[in-house]
């Protein structure tokens, strides 16, 4: 079904942006035919979610050697953010405040997550998909999870029924990597259970290394002696004991069971029926997305389509090897914006494309070794994964968490916008639980602001504020100032980070002083400007410290 252009912009107006679909009363058009009688329509929301993906990755936003025309479409005919925001600098925290609109350095244990770690979301709290379903969408997530599994720590049973997950915090139907393509198990989480897993297997059993998931990379980037050379269940072979085995190196933390030829963190054994191909991924996503969008368009949908890409390890399908001019890394950002591709195909042939909402954003910013010897470091080229900022993946400089991010609604979004308005991914329970007509509990503070006017291009007025989560602690945006607070560095980020000749992401690590920049002069966080404006520090300081107590 299609929507009438010119009718939704009229109700768009008359809405103030904020009750679009609720609040209108358009002509629907289905098969060339008018419909006999009007009705609403609300507009179907897709969220595509690169992971460890930076502005320069992406060629409309500055790239030369990696080339992504599909999502170039999005921001051609869209609106372009150039200061838009992740809330963390790392995965687990990210995704936890774009569905729950609450920073996650408000919930302890809310890192980066392994699976043997419980659902970090509660159950029947307010969530994105939640609010979304109680406005009459039909909600589902594709890809990757990374947000826990189960009601106690120590994992669950992978060969029942897996339960809590997205099912029991808003989502109808659930096609899930359960924690990231680096870590055991490597099957996918169809609803409550494992896929394809046949009975016939020996059951499936993952082991985690008692030690925890950053000790690894403490001494000599993760090269210490504490790593089980023998599986901790089953007798697969791992990455320590059979390197012959491997397509490429990895440090001892990621040097647990081998799958397609990569070891990877943690040892699992059985289930062999279920394990994934890594090269397959992206085609089984596409998949699952096509057969939702197909099976939901007659009723108005959100679609979170979690991608693994270009998280390590990197082994992209062979059609797209070669398809950068900075090997695998790129290679995978190429098979992204393939996926991106699809998905616009799709809702052209549905016709679902005029009253469908499209954000592509990333989690966290970019990093180029991250535990493998794939070649990011060698062949990277010269790109600069950060499009000129400093920090990356896990840092608390801008290029951890300021993040590509575009959208893309033809019908509302003027073509070829670009805006520099303050806005964060935490926003997106605000903003489009108000697309939906929908309303916030008043009894529950939410750290989420409704940008709906902003995200549509119909106003440059972003939030006043922004926090910034990272393994260096909390940092501040306003305005053109961004404040660091002191905290203890974690060595391990930089060691990921420091390593290599040449590499454009060599970054000196900070001290445990606080830090003061100012990001209109001096966007590369080069000079602290601490000591000479001691009366906007203390300001900073104190808006972060009331922004961290607020409840």
């Amino acid at each position: 079904m299609i929507i009438d252009k010119i009718n939704m912009k009229r109700c768009l107006l008359g809405c103030n942006f904020l009750i679009i679909a609720s609040a209108c009363s358009v002509n629907l058009k289905e098969k060339g035919q008018m419909a006999d009688e009007e009705q609403h329509e609300k507009p179907n929301i897709i969220v595509i979610y690169a992971d460890d993906v930076g502005l320069g990755d992406i060629s409309a936003y500055g790239a030369n050697l990696i080339k992504t025309p599909n999502i170039d479409m999005l921001a051609e005919g869209g609106i372009r953010f150039t200061s838009a925001y992740a809330t963390s600098a790392m995965c687990t925290p990210s995704r936890y405040s774009l569905l729950t609109g609450i920073y996650a350095f408000r919930l302890e244990g809310a890192g980066i997550l392994s699976a043997e770690d419980p659902l970090l979301i509660e159950p029947g709290s307010v969530t994105l998909p939640g609010v979304l379903r109680e406005n009459g969408y039909r909600t589902a997530v594709i890809g990757k999870w990374h947000l826990g599994l189960g009601a106690t720590s120590g994992g669950v049973d992978w060969n029942g029924i897996i339960k809590p997950g997205p099912l029991e915090v808003g989502f109808d139907e659930s096609f899930l990597l359960p924690v990231t393509n680096d870590r055991v198990p490597t099957v996918y989480i169809d609803g409550h259970r494992v896929y394809n897993l046949s009975p016939e297997d020996d059951p499936l059993l993952v082991r985690y290394p008692e030690e925890g998931h950053h000790e690894f990379q403490e001494e000599q980037f993760g090269r210490d002696s504490r790593a089980a050379y023998e599986p901790l269940v089953g007798d697969l072979p791992t990455g320590l004991s059979h390197p012959e085995l491997l397509i490429y190196g990895a440090d001892e933390q990621h040097s647990g069971t081998i799958v397609n030829g990569i070891s990877r963190i943690g040892h699992m054994d059985g289930g062999q029926s279920a394990w994934w191909d890594d090269e397959e991924m992206t085609f089984v996503f596409a998949e699952k997305a096509e057969d939702f969008i197909y099976h939901n368009q007659d009723d108005p949908f959100f679609l979170f389509l979690s991608m693994h890409q270009n998280h390590v390890p990197r082994l992209p399908n062979p059609k797209f090897a070669g398809s950068s001019g900075v090997g695998l890394r790129g290679d995978c950002v190429v098979e992204l914006d393939w996926i991106v591709g699809e998905i616009m195909r799709i809702l052209k042939e549905t016709g679902l494309e005029e009253n469908t909402l499209v954000i592509f954003t990333s989690d966290n910013g970019p990093v180029l070794f991250d535990g493998y010897d794939d070649g990011a470091l060698e062949n990277h080229n010269d790109h600069d994964p950060n499009g000129g900022f400093r920090g990356g993946k896990y840092i608390a400089f801008e290029g951890g968490t300021r993040m590509p991010t575009i959208a893309y609604w033809p019908s509302i979004i003027e073509p070829g916008m670009v805006s520099d308005a303050l806005i964060s991914q935490v926003d997106f329970l605000a903003t489009f639980t108000s697309l939906a007509g929908g309303k916030l509990p008043d009894d529950i503070h939410f750290d989420s602001e409704d940008m709906l006017p902003v995200l549509l291009g119909k106003s440059n007025k972003g939030r006043e504020q922004v926090v910034q989560q990272s393994s260096d602690g909390l940092g501040i945006r306003k305005g053109k100032w961004k404040y660091i607070e002191p905290a203890t560095r974690s060595a391990w980020a930089y060691n990921r980070h420091n390593l290599g000749e040449p590499n454009p992401m060599h970054i000196n690590p900070l001290n445990s002083n606080e830090y003061l920049f100012d990001l209109e002069s001096d966007p590369g966080e080069i000079n602290n400007l601490a000591g000479d404006h001691p009366g906007q520090l203390k300001e900073l300081r104190e808006l972060l410290d009331s922004v961290r107590y607020l409840f």
